[in-house]
């Protein structure tokens, strides 16, 4: 038997093309019910996860669920679990891989499962209408906004973001406690948050919307313990938890706990 016969029947030397076989298990199920099932697929060089799931569609597994669009690592569509890592199947690499070792892809633990790799994340999307957007500034109108370029750039890192949630599924806050779901934001919100507050055109105080003791009070800022698990996953390598989360800390405590800024607020409350 020829080298290149041999790299397609196991996970042996490669091919010319530089194809070989690997070993995927991927979940299968719905809501409540399900398993790993295992594949043997081929790989071409230069693929992504996603290359493959989608190869297993067309080739073994017709009816698999998978949520992608871009495949450019920009949708944030694709997230998944692979070897319980979170990450984004369109942006992981086969070459990350060992060619013998098994991958198994699984859907993002902290959402409930609708079909096979396919999680409701309608979650974050009830947890991002309840931050208030952006006050614009009464006394301007639009195209009369001006800001420094130093305050641009503090917040120009968080809108990189993608909601891929990758962040919210690894924060343990709510991926080892389904209590605190009603209670915590999550880390992508609360650094929404963040960016709002650092804002200096945000007009929310005038609005009677105080960001730093919402986060607190409302948002579960309190919950979390700077792990900074959320920091490692963001495919857009945005630190959110020094960034944006200790910086939103700080500045909560500060309202809360400072003697000095709780006194000048009730000197200010009362000259009003």
């Amino acid at each position: 038997m020829s080298e290149a016969q041999t790299a397609q029947q196991g996970n042996g030397p490669a091919g010319p093309s530089g194809a070989y076989r690997a070993h995927f298990r991927v979940w299968r199920g719905e809501a409540g019910a399900g398993d790993l099932e295992d594949f043997t697929v081929e790989v071409h060089e230069g693929e992504v996860v996603l290359d493959i799931i989608h190869r297993l569609q067309a080739t073994q597994a017709p009816d698999l669920a998978v949520r992608w669009n871009c495949k450019a690592g920009k949708c944030g569509s694709c997230s998944a679990e692979i070897n319980g890592r979170p990450r984004l199947m369109c942006m992981t690499r086969m070459s990350v891989f060992d060619r013998a070792e098994t991958i198994t892809v699984t859907p993002m633990r902290t959402f409930p499962v609708i079909r096979d790799l396919v999680t409701d994340v309608s979650f974050n999307y009830a947890k991002a209408r309840e931050i208030p957007a952006f006050v614009p500034p009464p006394e301007l109108a639009p195209g009369e906004y001006r800001m420094q370029q130093e305050d641009v750039g503090r917040s120009q890192e968080f809108r990189k973001c993608i909601e891929c949630f990758l962040c919210q599924d690894t924060c343990h806050v709510v991926r080892d406690h389904e209590e605190n779901k009603a209670a915590f934001a999550g880390p992508r919100f609360l650094m929404r948050i963040a960016e709002l507050d650092m804002h200096p055109l945000d007009a929310a105080p005038e609005a009677g919307i105080d960001r730093k003791t919402s986060a607190q009070d409302e948002h579960g800022l309190g919950f979390c313990n700077i792990t900074k698990c959320c920091t490692e996953v963001c495919p857009e390598h945005i630190k959110i938890t020094d960034n944006a989360l200790i910086p939103l800390k700080e500045r909560a405590a500060d309202r809360k706990y400072d003697p000095l800024v709780w006194l000048g607020n009730k000197i200010r409350r009362r000259t009003e």
